[in-house]
């Protein structure tokens, strides 16, 4: 089951997406709680935020790190130093552990980009003991990310393009309230709490906020990358004005809005 999320390096996903999950990280462990000893199982590694957050939040047994790019997996393993530590490449939906392995399976930033994100909730549950721990955090694309949403409903006062990527950004799977919840409930998880995790982007300029995007990385990119000439200058003019504001390039902070969800193993 392929992911939706497009990457062509991991530097640029860095500049788009890596640096920011690195805040959301240590807030999504405390929700999610974690004890020395523990065997963690992180589904949809990235480039390893979550994995490298983990390590260093307590002393745990092991940290079992996947991705279905392997362009992601190639990164974590090249930046891993620490032995517990293990790294491979899997689909979330038909995870490669035999049922009960792990103490918690958690999943940062990932299930709004699985086709059939229910299934890797499923596999998630498997691949935990009875009494362990199943969490997951997702953005809010419509309602907690202004400085995504500036470009989207940007491009979509453009034309159809833009309006169709608005409808399609907005409405991801697992992004509206309580869909985690009830997506948890329904794959027989218990205990089930659901809360907002915020973090705030901060933007040296507009090239900051732009180049990775311009660079064809994530969904945003992906769009803007099949824009022919004059519409790739329209976009490129259109964005840096909502950008800017009426104001002189430089610095800009957004906040954003995380859903996060845990749930107990039966």
């Amino acid at each position: 089951m392929t992911s939706e999320f497009n990457v062509h390096n991991a530097a640029g996903y860095e500049r788009l997406m890596g640096r920011w999950s690195r805040r959301l990280a240590p807030l999504f462990i405390d929700f999610t709680g974690i004890a020395d000893g523990e065997r963690i199982l992180d589904v949809g590694c990235g480039t390893g935020s979550l994995t490298f957050a983990l390590a260093k939040a307590a002393d745990l047994a092991e940290i079992a790190a996947v991705d279905y790019s392997p362009v992601f997996v190639e990164e974590v393993i090249r930046r891993n130093t620490n032995p517990r530590i293990k790294v491979r490449q899997a689909d979330a939906c038909a995870l490669p552990f035999e049922g009960g392995t792990f103490d918690r399976a958690l999943a940062l930033l990932l299930l709004h980009f699985v086709p059939e994100a229910g299934k890797a909730v499923a596999e998630m549950r498997r691949a935990v003991r009875s009494g362990g721990v199943v969490a997951a955090t997702v953005w809010d694309h419509l309602g907690g990310m202004p400085g995504m949403r500036m470009m989207v409903d940007t491009v979509a006062a453009l034309g159809e393009s833009g309006r169709e990527l608005r409808r399609r950004y907005c409405f991801q799977p697992m992004m509206q309230p309580g869909e985690l919840r009830r997506t948890f409930a329904e794959q027989g998880l218990v205990d089930i709490a659901e809360i907002e995790l915020m973090i705030r982007m901060d933007y040296q300029d507009f090239a900051d906020y732009w180049a990775p995007i311009a660079a064809g990385e994530g969904p945003l990119g992906k769009y803007v990358a099949a824009l022919d000439a004059t519409e790739r200058a329209r976009t490129d003019a259109a964005v840096r004005d909502a950008y800017e504001a009426g104001r002189p390039d430089g610095p800009r902070s957004f906040a954003n809005v995380a859903w996060a969800c845990r749930g107990k193993v039966p």
